[in-house]
């Protein structure tokens, strides 16, 4: 079985810089979780003078470099199955986001449910005029297979079906593929009939996030559930990783490093 960690204490960190970088400490994984850590290993660089590298390969590509050991930490934007890791394997909670489902600016659709939004990526649901918009079809867009929003999507949404006892995508084949958050936000915000889902806290003002059964997508209505697409964005180590990636998560958990996770629109886990 894997092993989970909670919380952990924050260890404090050198009061002057180091005198010499160590190793880099080299991160890859989730394009969403790449976001807030791109900003939070240049913090921390400056703050010690240690070199991070990081690089979006998506989450599955990341779970699989932890655990081969090809980089010290994977990230990941999904929950990670047990039979994707080994034994020595650690995961940390670093932070929660939520799945904004996306529209373009020109559509007058404020609010859909669910279950709409599940029929619209099934294929069920065709036309905007069925969810109370313009006579016009929907153009449907998701993520590629190896994408952990999409993954997360897919497992809220239920939107998984079986085909010779193997579970797999019920999206509909017709969806245009976005590799990445930018990518599907541009698709998004270039046609006015498009729906998508991206990181929330890659929501700005190029396109618009609906609500969901009448909840806006935000720090406080995830964190009280009225938001209920939503998921973990996990760090993954092995047991004997260099001391630098661990004392960098120490970091990502204190409260400076929590502070950083806010700031950029993801909510804190303490």
């Amino acid at each position: 079985m894997k092993k989970v960690i909670g919380l952990v204490a924050a260890l404090g960190l050198m009061a002057s810089p180091l005198t010499q970088a160590n190793t880099a400490i080299t991160v890859s994984g989730s394009t969403s979780v790449t976001n807030v850590m791109e900003v939070l290993g240049e913090t921390y660089q400056q703050l010690t003078n240690q070199t991070v590298e990081v690089q979006g390969t998506g989450s599955s590509a990341g779970i699989r470099a932890a655990k081969d050991g090809t980089s010290m930490i994977g990230m990941s934007s999904r929950d990670v199955k047990d039979s994707e890791v080994t034994a020595d394997t650690k995961e940390i909670v670093i932070a929660r986001d939520g799945i904004a489902v996306t529209i373009n600016n020109k559509n007058a659709v404020s609010n859909l449910s669910k279950e709409q939004i599940a029929k619209i990526y099934r294929g069920e649901l065709k036309n905007w005029n069925e969810v109370g918009g313009e006579n016009r079809p929907i153009v449907v867009v998701t993520r590629d297979a190896a994408s952990g929003t999409r993954g997360a999507f897919e497992d809220i949404m239920k939107l998984k079906r079986e085909v010779n006892g193997m579970k797999v995508s019920a999206i509909t084949s017709s969806a245009q593929v976005g590799n990445g958050n930018g990518m599907v936000k541009t698709i998004v915000a270039n046609n006015p009939y498009a729906i998508g889902y991206i990181s929330l806290g890659s929501v700005d003002d190029s396109l618009k996030a609906v609500s969901v059964d009448g909840a806006a997508p935000s720090s406080k209505t995830i964190a009280s559930g009225d938001y209920s697409i939503a998921r973990p964005f996990v760090l993954l180590i092995k047991e004997d990783v260099d001391p630098a990636a661990n004392k960098f998560i120490d970091y990502i958990l204190s409260e400076d490093g929590q502070k950083i996770v806010e700031a950029q629109g993801y909510i804190r886990v303490n």
